[in-house]
């Protein structure tokens, strides 16, 4: 009975550390956006712009 209860709760430590490192990793991941193709267009005519 008592190997059942140790067994049940090396695998409920288990489950959480890796559900705790799969958090971690998650909120570590840096996220990037694509600009959108007008803030493009006007960046480079801004550009244009200091050129000449």
């Amino acid at each position: 009975m008592w190997v059942v209860i140790i067994v049940c709760i090396v695998i409920v430590i288990a489950v959480l550390a890796l559900s705790i490192m799969t958090l971690n990793k998650g909120y570590g991941y840096k996220h990037t956006i694509d600009p959108l193709p007008e803030e493009k267009e006007d960046d480079e005519n801004e550009e244009q712009k200091k050129d000449t």
